[in-house]
């Protein structure tokens, strides 16, 4: 008889002895189960039902070849809303849902007596910053753009299984707002940032996309690319949010006073105290 806690433990061994986080063990079950972690315990010792053994040990299988638990599941969740994630757009991380909520708090600042607010999510994948900004903010006029496809295949998905009313156009950067005339009160990007020659584990490498990863020798190519651009595609009155690499600050900072001279500009720490988010000014 196999029960849930002997099935639990079996793959925590094998997940540590491939260094994969234990805790993906119960995180899988727990999505795969449709149950709460509260009532896997309570039933701890109870037979687990055949069929789910049989999907579970699968998926695990894959898991312990590195790939990551959101792709053998088919969806992430981010800032609560369900996304579909697959090889063509990047797993949404938590440190981005802590951008969505600073982005939030800053258009109530800044446009209290607006009655619509122009957002654009450039380079936006799976599409989930621009749909928590669509619906989480009733004044946003959403916009999204990303070079690739497939990636907007998958974001306009996400949309529609969300009912988020979102514009997506496909092209490079901020390219497609230029040629459309757009202008915007908040641009919003989580840029690929990772430098070229950085080591990552082999569940990013090998199964996420490098277009959505690494942002050139220094890890800031995309950005210099926005702040090149941003004025043509900005109001007067208008900021800028980006996703960061924690170890940026220098970089950043150097980079907006370069480019940006005069802008007010802020770098966020993250819940863990580390530097992920930069916020640039226009007033």
């Amino acid at each position: 008889m196999t029960t849930f806690s002997s099935i639990v433990r079996k793959y925590e061994k094998l997940c540590d002895n491939k260094d994969i986080p234990c805790e993906t063990v119960m995180a899988y079950l727990t999505e795969l189960s449709q149950r709460e972690r509260y009532d896997l315990y309570l039933h701890y010792e109870d037979e687990m039902p055949e069929a789910l053994e049989k999907e579970f040990e699968a998926g695990m299988d894959r898991i312990l070849h590195y790939e990551p638990m959101e792709h053998v599941l088919g969806y992430s969740w981010f800032y609560g809303y369900k996304m579909i994630v697959n090889e063509d757009v990047l797993i949404p991380r938590p440190e981005t849902e802590e951008l969505c909520a600073n982005i939030l708090a800053k258009m109530d600042e800044w446009f209290v007596d607006n009655q619509s607010i122009a957002c654009a999510d450039v380079g936006t994948g799976s599409g989930a910053i621009a749909i928590v900004l669509a619906k989480e903010e009733p004044k946003v006029h959403m916009m999204a753009t990303d070079i690739s496809e497939e990636a907007v295949v998958t974001a306009r998905k996400n949309a529609e299984n969300n009912e988020a009313d979102i514009e997506f156009v496909t092209g490079d950067m901020l390219q497609p707002l230029i040629d459309k005339g757009i202008k915007l009160d908040v641009l919003v990007s989580n840029p690929p940032y990772i430098p070229q020659e950085e080591v990552m584990e082999k569940s990013v490498v090998d199964f996420e996309p490098h277009v959505a990863l690494f942002g050139g020798e220094d890890g800031l190519k995309f950005y210099r690319e926005i702040f090149k651009n941003c004025k043509k595609v900005l109001k007067e009155k208008a900021f800028m949010a980006f996703e960061m690499g924690w170890d940026q600050r220098e970089r950043m900072s150097k980079l907006v006073e370069e480019m940006l001279p005069g802008c007010e500009y802020e770098i966020l720490k993250d819940m863990n105290g580390k530097d992920r988010m930069s916020f640039v000014y226009f007033k």
